[in-house]
Parts: C-alpha cells; structure tokens; sequence
C-alpha cells in the first residue's frame, strides 16, 4: 500500500443485488469491480437471489480468499458483543416464503465500531446509526 494510511474506503455495490460481493470486497480490500470478476469466475452472480438468501456464497468468496469465517450464523444480541470483524445480515423480509436480508460488514478497530453499508443511495456509506438497524444474525470473519 507504498505507506498509505489504513483510512476505509466503502465499496459501493454498483448492482442491486451486489451487495454480498461488495461486503466481501470490504473485508478484503477489493474494488466493486475487481470483486465481481473474481466472484463470477466462480460461478456467483449477483443476478442470482440466492445470493442474498444464502450464506453459502459470501463464505465460499472469503474461503478462497484463505478467510476463514465461524461455521454457523451466530444470533445478533448486542454491538458489544460481535467480534471485531463481522458480515451482518440487516432488513431481513420475506418473499414467497423465502428469507432475504442485506449483507453489511461490521468492524471494530482502536475502539471504534463502524458497519460498512454498501447501499448506493445511502448519505454515507459508512454507518455508526446502530439503532438504525436490525441484525438478525452475523458470520465472525476471523483472520482477515
């Protein structure tokens, strides 16, 4: 990084439905566009819903990125208590019985906690209104 601060640059998801490549781009320091290429390259669309109703996607990303992430989805209690790295699922709702949510990345470095909010209509991409949003559930990303 030629000796560039570690200043957090959100990715913004340039698809709709971009929001589980651009978390993990986040995670990884990866351009929207750079993510993408390595998403589709195995076979992961952001056209596919499933994507966003499916924890298997953003695991296999990270995975091959050498990321190792906790096995299961864990239950959101409190900010407090979510590792210092975490793809959070927010605005859970359903269709035709299916559930979807929109993927965040919640990191706490120095004492200071943010989430990285990939929407592109948001003022602000990264977020400290806590209260603002409902997790339901988080994947640890550990060794990022």
């Amino acid at each position: 990084m030629h000796g560039a601060s570690q200043a957090v640059i959100p990715v913004i998801q340039e698809e709709k439905t971009g929001c589980g490549i651009a978390s993990v781009a986040n995670i990884l320091g990866k351009t929207y566009a750079e993510m993408k290429e390595i998403a589709n390259a195995m076979g992961i669309y952001a056209s596919d819903k499933s994507l966003w109703s499916d924890t298997q996607y953003v695991r296999r990303m990270l995975s091959a990125a050498g990321i190792e992430t906790s096995a299961d989805e864990l239950p959101f209690e409190s900010w407090d208590a979510l590792p210092d790295l975490a793809l959070l699922s927010i605005k859970h709702h359903q269709e035709n019985g299916k559930n979807f949510w929109h993927w965040v990345v919640f990191k706490r470095s120095g004492g200071l906690a943010i989430v990285l909010d990939s929407a592109s209509y948001l003022p602000s991409n990264i977020r400290t209104d806590f209260d603002g949003m409902q997790p339901k559930w988080f994947i640890e990303v550990k060794n990022a």
